[in-house]
C-alpha cells in the first residue's frame, strides 16, 4: 500500500488478527484496563529533526509492521510511571494487603495482589522472554526483587523481602482464570509497551483517527512513533503514542496523555532491550531453604474467604463485568465515549450520615473523595480519576468510563 492510500479500518486490519496474537505471544500475559480504539488515518510519517531519518510509512503499514512482528525472544529494562490521580490511602491501603494489620495473613507472593502495585508510581521492571511457554518479569525496589516466572506448565512467583514464593500450574491458573492458555496471573495490569500497544490497536473503530508523527530513538533504537486519538470529545483521554521499531515492529514505549493535559497517565517503555535469545537460566527457580510456598489452591481459597472490604459500597462486589449481575449493566455510547450504566443489587447508592449508615467523621471522608452533582436524573456523588471517572446516582445507579464528570451526568440525565 502506497503511503498515502486511504483504507477502511475493516479491510485494513481484518487480515492481520492472527499476525497481532502472534506477536503479542512472546509478552507476559500480565494485562488489566482496556482503552477502545479504532479508525486508521493514513499520514506518513516525517522525521523530526535530530531524530532518526527513516523511510516514510503510513500508520496502516506501521500497524501491519506490529502485526505482521515475530519477535519471540528479548530481554531488558522497562519503566513505567503510572499517574491516574487516584488519592492515596497510605497505611490504610496497607493494612488491608496480604500480611498487613487488616489483611488475612495471605502470601506476598501472591500475583493477585502484587502486580496491581503497577497501577500507581513509577516501578523499574526487568523482563525476559523465550517463545510463549518462557517468560520471566521482575519489579525492582532498592534493596528487594518481586519475581514471576513462566517455564512450560510451571509457575513460580518469588518475594524476596519476605522471602515467600507462590507456585501454581499452567493448568491450575488457566482454570482459574477461566481460559484454556492458562496465564501465570489473571490479566489486568498491562506491564510492557507490547501489551499496552495491543489493548490499543485491537478494538479499532471508526471513533479514532491514527496517524505516523516522526520518529524517535527508543533504548538505542530507531522507531516510528503512532499517535491515536479520539475524534469524539468529552473523553478523558487525549492522546496514546507508540514508539514501534523500526526494523522489527515491537512496540517500544508506550505514553497515555489525559485530555486535561499535564504529565502522562501511563508511561511504559524499554530503557535497554536485546531481541537476542535470553540465557535459560533465566527462565529456573528454586526456592531458596527457608522459604515459605504458598500453592494457588490455597491462595484461591484465601482469597475466598477474605471479605475484609465487603459492605464498605453496598453492591460494589456485584459489579464486575463478569458477575452474576452483569445483565444489570449496559453501556450507553461507542468508542472513547462509552459509558457503562450499572445498576447495583437493592437500589442503594452510597451510605450517608443522614440515613445512620455512617458516622459524621466517615461521612467526611466519602465526600472528599468526589463530588455532589444533581440534575434530572436527581443526586449523586462523582468519584474522579484522571483517567475513569463514576457517577453513583443515590437512587443506586452507577454511570462507569474515561468520560468527563459532564459526560456522566449527560448520560444519567438521558437515561433518566
Amino acid at each position: 500500500m502506497a503511503p498515502n492510500d486511504s483504507a477502511g479500518t475493516d479491510g485494513g486490519t481484518r487480515g492481520t488478527a492472527a499476525g497481532r496474537r502472534k506477536a503479542a505471544r512472546y509478552i507476559v500475559p500480565v494485562a488489566v484496563a482496556g482503552v477502545a480504539a479504532a479508525t486508521i488515518g493514513l499520514v506518513p510519517a516525517l522525521a523530526n529533526s535530530g531524530d532518526p531519518d527513516l523511510p516514510k510509512i503510513s500508520a496502516q503499514e506501521l500497524i501491519e509492521k506490529i502485526a505482521a512482528s515475530d519477535t519471540e525472544q528479548l530481554s531488558g529494562t522497562v519503566k513505567i510511571s503510572t499517574d491516574f490521580g487516584i488519592p492515596s490511602l497510605g497505611g490504610l491501603a496497607e493494612s488491608f494487603a496480604p500480611g498487613g494489620a487488616g489483611g488475612k495473613g495471605g502470601s506476598s507472593a501472591d500475583p493477585q495482589e502484587r502486580m496491581t502495585e503497577l497501577a500507581s508510581g513509577t516501578h523499574t521492571l526487568r523482563v525476559a522472554a523465550d517463545g510463549p511457554d518462557k517468560q520471566r518479569l521482575s519489579i525492582l525496589d532498592n534493596a528487594s526483587e518481586y519475581s514471576l516466572i513462566h517455564n512450560g506448565d510451571q509457575v513460580w512467583a518469588y518475594d524476596s523481602k519476605s522471602d515467600q514464593a507462590y507456585h501454581a500450574t499452567e493448568d491450575r491458573v488457566g482454570k482459574d482464570a477461566g481460559k484454556k492458555s492458562g496465564h501465570p496471573v489473571p490479566e489486568g495490569v498491562p506491564t510492557t509497551p507490547q501489551a499496552l500497544a495491543e489493548q490499543v490497536l485491537k478494538a479499532a473503530g471508526p471513533t479514532t483517527s491514527v496517524t505516523v508523527d516522526g520518529t524517535a530513538q527508543v533504548a538505542g533504537r530507531d522507531a516510528y512513533k503512532l499517535v491515536v486519538k479520539p475524534k469524539q470529545s468529552g473523553s478523558t483521554i487525549g492522546s496514546v503514542t507508540v514508539a514501534v521499531d523500526a526494523e522489527n515492529g515491537v512496540p517500544l514505549k508506550f505514553t497515555l496523555l489525559a485530555s486535561s493535559g499535564g504529565k502522562a497517565v501511563v508511561d511504559a517503555g524499554f530503557t535497554r532491550v536485546d531481541f537476542s535469545k535470553p540465557d535459560a537460566s533465566s527462565f529456573t527457580f528454586t526456592p531458596p531453604k527457608g522459604t515459605e510456598v504458598t500453592e494457588a489452591d490455597d491462595a484461591k481459597a484465601q482469597h475466598k474467604a477474605d471479605k475484609s472490604l465487603d459492605g464498605l459500597i453496598p453492591g460494589a462486589e456485584e459489579l464486575g463485568a463478569g458477575g452474576q449481575d452483569a445483565k444489570d449493566t449496559k453501556v450507553i455510547g461507542e468508542g472513547w465515549n462509552a459509558i457503562a450504566e450499572i445498576t447495583t443489587p437493592g437500589g442503594t447508592g452510597l451510605p450517608s450520615k443522614e440515613s445512620g449508615d455512617v458516622p459524621a467523621e466517615a461521612q467526611q471522608f466519602l465526600d472528599a473523595l468526589g463530588d455532589k452533582v444533581t440534575g434530572k436524573f436527581g443526586s449523586g456523588t462523582v468519584f474522579k480519576t484522571r483517567l475513569v471517572n463514576a457517577l453513583m446516582t443515590d437512587d443506586g445507579k452507577v454511570y462507569v468510563g474515561a468520560v468527563t464528570k459532564d459526560a456522566l451526568v449527560r448520560a444519567a440525565n438521558n437515561a433518566s
